[in-house]
């Protein structure tokens, strides 16, 4: 794919030749136009090297003059333009057709259809004012696509929205983009794929549940959530829609997948009901089986309780069984069963009692399997009675073979 990378005067543009090089690995050809301002935080020759191109900094430069319409030409080279970072100044170029800067001419003389992605990177303040809100809406109502920013530490000192997204999500855009009528990259908007079916949908959860036992401790689990998100990220790859229910885990979301945060096992169970009648639910998350039944509202002190401290535990919602039991005609419930022992009985019972599809079963406690890490060893048991088992590999492999399996069983009960 011909990506056309517009880079403005933000400090974030610093990280440019990085993406330029991550957009290069996933086999798109680059080229670059920077604003005069770039060259405050990004040299040019940086961005050649990496790119392999001459950078576009003066619509007037001798050189490209020499082409006749060079911006012309460009814009027909290109199959998506990129604006990363885009800063205030450029983001009110756009919105009111503001044509002084090489960037601009090029952005104004793409053919009707070609996609802009816009990734804003500003101060907080910058970024909420309501001049910056307007112009991100006139871009959205232009057809331009918006990824917001993230939110962390800015280079001011302060903590809020404004960062530059990861560069990563950057890469990932230019492939799946969401809809030009929708700005948010999490928003699973329903369209049709091109030959006018629905593309199928999709709910996984991720991660662990976190259950209290006062305002400061809570029963947990070591789950990561690696694998759930490894799902989504081959789901949505696969052009399905993607919601992803996760627990407390500090990963990013996946570009153009709609993520749900929840803490505790009623938290997900809540989040699943709403999602039930997907073509597919994947319980990928360690839900936990038991809660304190009754969580103090604050801090349980140690003085209070003396050397020993008994809770009272009660049973979670089993959320498979519950999908199992409100599974409709062409649905597809999936299960993990992580077990020490005897993992392929117990697979195959929760298959049949919880009337899933298919169990994806790994083992505790040995290397390259299960929590934590990045690999892990898989057996698949379906309703055919005949495991499958898999060597050791990595969460995103297995994703991809969950994933085949998967549709191997619609396409059987299509």
């Amino acid at each position: 794919m011909n990506v056309l990378l517009g880079i403005t005067g933000s400090v974030s543009a610093y990280k440019t030749p990085w993406l330029v090089r991550d957009l290069r690995k996933a086999g798109h050809d680059v080229r670059v136009i920077m604003t005069p301002s770039a060259r405050q935080f990004v040299a040019p020759l940086a961005l050649e090297a990496t790119s392999l191109h001459p950078v576009i900094i003066d619509p007037y430069d001798p050189k490209i003059q020499e082409g006749g319409s060079w911006h012309v030409h460009l814009g027909q080279w290109a199959d998506v333009m990129l604006i990363a970072p885009c800063s205030a100044t450029t983001l009110s170029r756009l919105a009111n057709g503001l044509c002084d800067t090489a960037l601009m001419t090029v952005a104004l003389s793409l053919p009707s259809g070609t996609p802009i992605i816009v990734a804003p990177a500003m101060d907080t303040d910058m970024w909420e004012h309501a001049t910056t809100q307007r112009n991100v809406e006139q871009i959205i109502a232009d057809g331009a696509i918006v990824i917001p920013p993230d939110e962390g530490e800015l280079a001011s000192g302060l903590v809020g929205k404004g960062r530059l997204p990861e560069l990563e999500q950057l890469v990932a855009s230019v492939v799946h983009r969401p809809s030009s009528d929708d700005h948010r990259p999490t928003s699973n908007v329903q369209r049709p794929t091109s030959d006018g079916r629905r593309p199928a949908t999709i709910t996984i959860t991720a991660g662990p549940t976190h259950e209290p036992i006062d305002a400061v401790r809570s029963i947990v689990n070591h789950s990561t959530g690696l694998m759930g998100f490894a799902l989504a990220e081959a789901a949505r790859d696969r052009g399905m829609l993607v919601t992803l229910i996760a627990g407390p885990v500090d990963l990013p979301t996946p570009f153009g997948v709609e993520r749900i945060n929840v803490r505790t096992a009623a938290d997900m169970f809540s989040a699943v009901q709403q999602h039930a009648e997907d073509d597919v639910v994947i319980m990928a998350a360690a839900v936990a089986d038991f809660t304190p039944v009754a969580p103090a509202t604050g801090k349980i002190k140690k003085d209070s309780v003396g050397d020993e401290m008994q809770i009272t535990l009660g049973r979670t919602q089993d959320i498979l069984s519950w999908l199992g039991s409100q599974k409709r005609a062409g649905q597809t419930i999936v299960g993990f069963a992580l077990e020490h022992e005897n993992v392929i009985e117990y697979a195959e019972k929760k298959l049949r009692t919880k009337n899933a599809n298919m169990i994806v079963a790994n083992q505790a406690g040995v290397s390259r399997s299960g929590f934590g890490g990045s690999d892990n060893t898989i057996t698949i048991i379906s309703r055919d009675g005949t495991p499958a088992p898999y060597p050791p590999m990595s969460k995103r492999a297995c994703a991809e073979v969950i994933l085949d399996h998967i549709l191997d069983l619609r396409k059987e009960n299509a």
